[in-house]
């Protein structure tokens, strides 16, 4: 099987409700985290306990908006939307990032701050510690779904689970990643925040322990919400593959060089690709055409996710040489989508 077959062969045996069974999967264990957080932040009095449970709260609320995302991105393309809804998956993850910017992270560093102004704690610290734990292990749960699928992602580009979250235009999975993530951090500082408070009965650690949880979140909203926005004003693929497709396109029998190429990530799982071509003076009409009809099949067999391929033949400048005259820029170190090896 030739390696194009092959990772066809892989994108078609990749099930399409992988991303949603990770959401809900995450979902699940975020609400009863956020209850079991919730009781044990009211019974306990302890402002890290309440900030955790601000936290899982907004994660379900991320949760719930990333499955919109999902469903509402994966309308079939139509007469109004010819390029699909694609980008309206990043609409939902944008407003998913900002309830996590403005409710959870807002709330711990509130919270924190008073309750180290005030120096009051209510009740008892055991119960703290094992929705903690209990806490701990659910998220782990979770964390360990988005882990696999971040790595079968990763493997089906050929790429590192860490480039592959940096460059990913799946902003769902990436979501999920970085909020299980922060989750199990924050679960650790919640812990030492209760624990040293225990310990000197001091309560100005549970309230910087509730801090350096809202700042955290700020952390992870500020990320997500960065590549949402760069991905809605319609970012390039990355540098390496856009190469990749340009070689292709310059490797084809009747094209002399490619002008101009450019490509843009119309969703998570939808590609546009657009060249001015100069093809050779010699070739007839039907060549251009055959070039052309071979041009989108061989993209689509090495890339599936190329889903539009556009070539205008275009006339050869005087004394032109080589490959691409113009085509984009390199993006930035965190744009893109993976990158292919």
């Amino acid at each position: 099987m030739s390696q194009a077959e092959d990772r066809m062969s892989q994108a078609e045996a990749r099930p399409e409700s992988e991303s949603v069974g990770t959401v809900v999967v995450a979902g699940v264990a975020n609400l009863a985290i956020a209850i079991a957080k919730l009781i044990a932040g009211l019974i306990s009095g302890s402002a890290a306990m309440l900030s955790e449970a601000a936290h899982s709260v907004a994660d379900t609320t991320t949760e719930v908006l990333l499955f919109q995302a999902l469903r509402r991105g994966a309308r079939p393309a139509d007469q109004r939307h010819p390029f699909g809804y694609g980008k309206e998956s990043y609409v939902w993850a944008f407003f998913a990032a900002m309830f996590t910017f403005v409710a959870g992270a807002g709330f711990a560093v509130t919270h924190g701050v008073t309750t180290i102004l005030v120096h009051q704690h209510s009740g008892d610290y055991l119960v703290s510690y094992l929705v903690l734990a209990v806490s701990f292990v659910i998220e782990s749960i979770s964390l360990a779904r988005a882990v696999r699928q971040v790595r079968r992602e990763a493997r089906r580009w050929h790429t590192t689970p860490r480039r592959f979250l940096r460059l990913t235009a799946d902003t769902t999975v990436k979501a999920v990643f970085l909020e299980d993530s922060a989750a199990l951090i924050g679960l650790l500082l919640a812990g030492a925040g209760v624990g040293l408070s225990h310990a000197t009965g001091d309560e100005v650690w549970d309230g910087v322990a509730s801090i350096l949880i809202g700042l955290l979140l700020l952390t992870v909203a500020g990320i997500l919400a960065g590549n949402n926005l760069s991905l809605l004003v319609g970012r390039a693929v990355p540098e390496r593959l856009r190469r990749e497709i340009e070689q292709d396109l310059a490797g084809l029998p009747e094209v002399e060089r490619i002008d101009t190429l450019l490509t843009m990530q119309l969703g998570p799982q939808d590609i546009l690709v657009a060249a001015k071509v100069d093809f050779r003076d010699e070739a007839t009409g039907a060549q251009i055409e055959a070039t052309a009809d071979e041009a989108e099949r061989q993209l689509t067999e090495r890339y599936p996710e190329i889903r539009f391929v556009f070539l205008d033949p275009t006339r050869s400048l005087p004394g032109a040489t080589g490959t691409a005259r113009h085509t984009q820029a390199g993006p930035t170190p965190d744009a893109g989508g993976p990158e292919p090896t």
